[in-house]
Parts: C-alpha cells; sequence; structure tokens
C-alpha cells in the first residue's frame, strides 16, 4: 500500500498563491496551478473542493487573526479607561503604526490576495467590511470622548466614517504599491506626521 503523498498540499497551496497573485482570482486558472504544483486535477479535487477553497485556504488564517483581534477590541469596556487612556486611544504612534505595518508585511503575499486579488470570492469586500468594522469601534470610542467633554468637535457618523476611510487607506496602499520594508517603516513616521485625531476632533490631553 502506498503512501499518501503529504508534498502535494503545499506545492498546491504554493502554485495557487503564484497564480492568484500574477492574475487575480477571476482569471486564475486551475488547470496552470495544477500544471505549476506537478499534480493532477483529480488530486487537487480530493483535497480542495475548488478554486475558491484554494483562495480560502490561503487566507482563512490572517481573517481569523484579525477578527480575533478586532473581538479583542470590541470587549473594551471604554466606561472603565481613564480619560488619558481613551484619549491614548486616539494617538497613531510611530510605534503602533510600525506594529501594524510589520504584522500586515510578515503576511504580506495573504495580505495582498485579500485586498487585490479577491474579486469573485467571499473575501472581495473584505477592506471594506474590515474598515466598516474599525469605523464602529472609532464611533464608539468618540462618542466616549464627547460623552467625558474629552472632544470639543463635533462630527457626524458619515464624516468620521470618511476619517476613518482615509486613515486605513494609508496602511493599505503600501502593498499595492509593493513597499519594501524599509519604505514601510519610514512610512509609519509618516502616518504619525500626518494622521492626528487630537487636533482633528479637537481633544484636550489630560492632566
Amino acid at each position: 500500500m502506498s503512501l499518501p503523498d503529504k508534498s502535494i498540499d503545499p506545492r498546491l497551496l504554493s502554485a495557487a498563491k503564484e497564480e492568484f497573485l500574477n492574475k487575480g482570482f477571476e482569471k486564475a486558472s486551475l488547470t496552470d496551478i495544477c500544471k505549476a504544483a506537478g499534480v493532477t486535477t483529480g488530486a487537487l479535487y480530493k483535497r480542495f473542493n475548488g478554486k475558491e477553497d484554494l483562495f480560502s485556504a490561503l487566507v482563512s488564517d490572517m481573517v481569523n487573526e484579525m477578527t480575533e483581534y478586532l473581538s479583542g477590541l470590541e470587549k473594551v469596556d471604554l466606561t472603565g479607561l481613564t480619560d488619558r487612556e481613551l484619549y491614548d486611544l486616539f494617538t497613531l504612534t510611530p510605534e503602533i503604526n510600525r506594529e501594524w505595518l510589520r504584522f500586515l508585511y510578515d503576511r504580506r503575499d495573504v495580505f495582498t490576495l485579500l485586498i487585490r486579488c479577491a474579486s469573485g470570492t467571499r473575501y472581495e469586500n473584505f477592506r471594506q467590511d474590515w474598515t466598516q468594522k474599525m469605523n464602529a469601534l472609532d464611533v464608539k470610542q468618540y462618542q466616549e470622548a464627547r460623552r467625558r467633554g474629552l472632544a470639543a468637535k463635533e462630527l457626524t457618523a458619515e464624516e468620521l466614517h470618511v476619517l476613518t476611510y482615509a486613515i486605513w487607506a494609508l496602511y493599505y496602499e503600501p502593498f499595492f504599491l509593493d513597499f519594501t520594508w524599509e519604505q514601510m517603516q519610514r512610512h509609519a513616521e509618516t502616518i504619525h506626521l500626518f494622521v492626528d485625531w487630537h487636533k482633528a476632533l479637537e481633544m484636550k490631553k489630560p492632566e
């Protein structure tokens, strides 16, 4: 009895990742993926239900990581924070920017699949959906800052929505432009200088 070839899954996933990155999901070919992996289409279908199942296998771990991170933020009781802790939530320091960019850069191929190559999959709205969820958090934090009198600027939900989307574009766009890590590090500093939530919301720094 022959042993199953355990090298097939990694080969298929590697070939699929390159195919999706080069052509996008919709134009990617299962035939070409199998050819690059050196396997038959029958071997592929024994392991994956099809093209979208392959795509999901590549991106699902990162989506789950980001979902867990978001879940942790959503559980924070804002009313239990000090004024200074709430104020600091609106501070995009170079270190915070660098941590986010490092997380994304370490997974850059997968992140690129999500934001550039997912049209036609259930992940095609990932970028918009993620930003919308982060915007919901920004709204909650802003409303708490307003309730405490920390934020003097009155903004509508639509105005805050525009700001959140603009800020997250600062994290997405470097991956459309294939920034190196050195460029990413400089970009982390630039985001800090460019985005000043405190000034935009007219927030006073707690004593």
